[in-house]
C-alpha cells in the first residue's frame, strides 16, 4: 500500500508542482531582503506561483485517487530544454550586457522559438513590453535595472 501511495506522489505534475513551490519558497528568502518597492513584484509572482503550484498538486492527486493515468509532461522534450538554455543565456546577457538590450533580444527570440512568427507583430510585441517595463519601473517607480558589466563604470 505505501509504493502505491508513493508512486501516487511521483506522479509528473505532482513532481513539477512541488518543485515549483519549494523553488519558489527559497526564492522568497532574497525576495525579502529587498526594498519594499523592489520586492513587490518578486513576491507578488512567487506567491502566485506558490498558488498555482498547490492547485496543480491538488488537481494531479485529485486526478490519482480517481485511477487516471499520469500524462506525460511534455511532447516536446527538446522545446523545454531549449527554454532552459534560453533562461541561462538570459541571466548570462543581462550579467555581461544588461537587461533592457538582453530582454530586447530575448522577447522576440523565445516568442519565435515557440512558432510565433509573424516578425512585424514580434517586433510591436517587444517595444510594447520594453516600453512598459521602462515605464513601470524605471519611470514610475525609479528602479534601475543591471546595466551590465560592458556599460558599467
Amino acid at each position: 500500500m505505501q509504493t502505491r501511495s508513493l508512486r501516487r506522489f511521483l506522479r509528473p505534475e505532482s513532481l513539477t508542482a512541488a518543485a515549483t513551490f519549494l523553488v519558489s519558497a527559497a526564492f522568497l528568502i532574497p525576495a525579502v531582503q529587498l526594498s519594499p518597492i523592489s520586492a513587490l513584484l518578486p513576491l507578488a509572482m512567487l506567491g502566485s506561483l506558490m498558488v498555482l503550484a498547490v492547485a496543480m498538486l491538488i488537481v494531479d492527486q485529485r486526478k490519482a485517487s480517481q485511477g487516471v493515468a499520469a500524462e506525460r509532461m511534455t511532447r516536446a522534450p527538446g522545446r523545454v530544454m531549449a527554454a532552459f538554455v534560453m533562461i541561462v543565456l538570459y541571466a548570462c546577457a543581462v550579467e555581461v550586457i544588461g537587461f533592457y538590450p538582453s530582454t530586447a533580444v530575448a522577447v522576440p527570440v523565445v516568442a519565435y522559438a515557440f512558432g510565433y512568427r509573424n516578425v512585424p507583430r514580434l517586433a510591436l510585441a517587444t517595444l510594447v513590453v520594453m516600453a512598459a517595463i521602462y515605464l513601470i519601473f524605471g519611470f514610475a517607480m525609479s528602479e534601475q535595472f543591471p546595466a551590465g558589466l560592458l556599460w558599467s563604470k
